[in-house]
């Protein structure tokens, strides 16, 4: 092997350890050190966050993505996102999650603002009145059309899972500006056969071997590289690194 190989080689590895195995232990330390996970599902809270106020206070449309870490270990690597939408004027709030038992596309199996498996939900889009007006009709189409919900469809990794259901959904609202966090494990998910496309927000393009490798580049996007799931990278539009495990550190999105 020649000398430029070698180094070549070299400068991979470090940049494999940099930037994805070095913060991927750090989170995890900190995931351990701050303890009081649930256990199992059973023993996990899955109430009401009290994010969202009671319907009938809250007159406007509104639209919600949100995201909250998932169970046990896992929790180390990804989060679980989740829509939830309301029409003016209407009474209740109505959820759209991809879940990896049954039917994996379920409406309002949870509290709208619910914790999951313990962890509290992080709003990733906030929608309200005429915009939410807007965006709710497509966000009920691309559910409706979600062509991953079958019986045994689901796979946790690396997808399609939950977040490549809320990038299918954020794919119908691209005027939103919004994209999912790095730890959105499966959001770049891509069926057998499809390895370039349009990113969901419409600024860039997406390589993706079926979410097991790839590279993101767009406006709303930033720069992502995907090794197994787990997403490096960085934002120029509001300037943060995203990093496994720790996701996105910088401005808020």
């Amino acid at each position: 092997m020649s000398a430029v190989l070698l180094a070549v080689l070299r400068h991979l590895i470090v940049a494999f350890l940099v930037l994805f195995l070095l913060p991927l232990a750090t989170y995890a330390l900190w995931w351990v050190a701050s303890g009081g996970r649930a256990a199992d599902w059973r023993g996990a809270d899955w109430s009401s966050a009290g994010i969202l106020p009671p319907p009938r206070s809250a007159p406007d449309a509104l639209v919600r993505i949100y995201a909250a870490r998932v169970g046990r270990w896992r929790g180390i690597l990804a989060h679980h996102t989740w829509i939830v939408v309301k029409e003016a004027g209407a009474a209740r709030y109505t959820r759209y999650d991809v879940v990896g038992w049954g039917a994996p596309v379920r409406t309002d199996a949870f509290a709208p603002d619910g914790r999951w498996f313990g962890n509290a939900p992080e709003t990733v889009l906030a929608l309200d009145g005429e915009a939410a007006i807007r965006a709710i009709p497509a966000i009920r189409a691309a559910v409706a059309d979600y062509p991953h919900r079958s019986l045994g469809s689901y796979q946790a990794w690396p997808g399609p899972n939950s977040n490549t259901f809320a990038a299918h959904i954020l794919a119908r609202i691209p005027q939103s500006g919004i994209t999912l966090p790095p730890t959105a494990l499966g959001k770049d998910w891509t069926p057998p056969g499809r390895y370039a496309e349009v990113t969901p927000s419409g600024t860039g393009i997406r390589l993706s071997l079926r979410g097991y490798a790839g590279l993101t580049l767009g406006w709303v996007e930033g720069v992502e590289i995907n090794l197994l799931g787990a997403v490096a990278g960085f934002d120029l539009r509001r300037p943060a690194l995203k990093l496994p495990g720790w996701g996105r550190l910088g401005l808020p999105a």
